[in-house]
């Protein structure tokens, strides 16, 4: 049996995963989390064969997890679900650890092929993803300037590009105004760029903007 842990802080998409999961006969859901705080905790006191997790989450989000995983709990696989285009954040988190990546409007099919898969220690990815991926690697040397930003800054940036004020982006995800306009200023330093029109421009221009 495939024992899976759901961290997402929508409940009503934790409720039709798991009716998903309810209509097979190996996979089981033994946990849930609202948070990545919650996520982290129930790792670390419970097992699990596979968490299934939402990349964006107030507070510790889907990267920081992500990143404790790894670091913490090497072998344990990590199948993101994202509402976020393939575009936009798969293969950051790919690069990051994770063993797939789906959108949130993926078919039931391949959610659960996905996290078969997974349990058995290969890696999912849709073809169209590989083939980026693969595009990703043949270009490294020519990284865009997003691509120079950790993983907050680049959060960061995409709230920025949709028109959201530093206030706002900070209480979305529950940080301070103080942490935010610090990644603010590094985004703008690491871009060579002067103020938010520009970051909003660059958004735009690279698909970035939610």
């Amino acid at each position: 049996m495939i024992k899976v842990l759901i961290a997402d802080d929508h409940g009503i998409v934790r409720d039709g995963l798991k009716q998903i999961f309810k209509e097979t006969s190996d996979i089981v859901v033994t946990g849930e989390a609202a948070n990545g705080a919650e996520a982290i905790k129930k790792i670390t006191k419970e097992t699990y064969d596979i968490v299934v997790l939402d990349i964006s989450m107030p507070g510790s989000g889907g990267l920081e997890v992500l990143k404790y995983i790894k670091l913490y709990h090497p072998d344990l696989p990590v199948l993101v679900l994202s509402m976020y285009s393939e575009d936009q954040y798969a293969i950051r988190v790919l690069k990051a650890g994770a063993s797939g990546y789906l959108t949130k409007d993926s078919a039931s099919e391949q959610l659960i092929s996905a996290v078969r898969k997974i349990s058995e220690g290969r890696k999912y990815v849709s073809p169209e993803l590989a083939e980026k991926l693969a595009d990703s690697l043949y270009f490294s040397h020519q990284k865009a300037g997003h691509e120079m930003l950790s993983d907050r800054e680049f959060q960061v940036l995409r709230l920025i590009g949709s028109g959201m004020t530093v206030g706002e982006i900070a209480e979305k995800l529950s940080l301070s105004v103080k942490t935010i306009s610090t990644n603010r200023a590094r985004i703008l330093a690491k871009m060579g760029m002067k103020n938010n029109a520009e970051l909003i421009c660059y958004a735009i221009r690279h698909g970035l903007v939610l």
